[in-house]
């Protein structure tokens, strides 16, 4: 039997599972009717499940979209992830915020941080990651 924070990561899983079909209108059937994404990084909002599906299907792409989870917690109604996402050419790392209500994704804070070269004033206290 799933426990209510089982619930929440599964959901958000099944999100990235449907964008990953690149078929960005199916994943309204796990949007709630009054959904929003914001994006504080750019200082914009967008409002339901069509815009979100729009906005996504004209994003500028070199190939289909892919999607890596690399990782989901979740507590009650709320979810983050940390995805890695390209489409064959760009790479990016999404940090999500999901907010679930009634058994539907209701708003999304995402940001999406820019890599950067490690200072060298802390290189003696470092190593690469990969």
């Amino acid at each position: 039997m799933n426990t209510p924070d089982t619930e929440v990561v599964e959901k958000i899983r099944t999100f990235w599972n449907l964008m990953a079909t690149n078929d960005f209108y199916s994943v309204g059937q796990v949007l709630a009717e009054e959904f929003t994404l914001e994006w504080p990084q750019s200082n914009e909002r967008i409002r339901g499940a069509a815009k979100f599906a729009q906005m996504n299907a004209e994003y500028p792409a070199h190939g289909r979209w892919q999607f890596t989870v690399n990782r989901i917690v979740g507590s009650g109604n709320e979810a983050v992830s940390d995805v890695s996402v390209t489409d064959g050419v760009v790479q990016a790392r999404a940090i999500s915020f999901f907010t679930v209500s009634d058994g539907k994704i209701s708003r999304i804070v995402e940001f999406w941080p820019d890599d950067y070269p490690a200072p060298a004033n802390r290189r003696h206290l470092v190593e690469p990651i990969s």
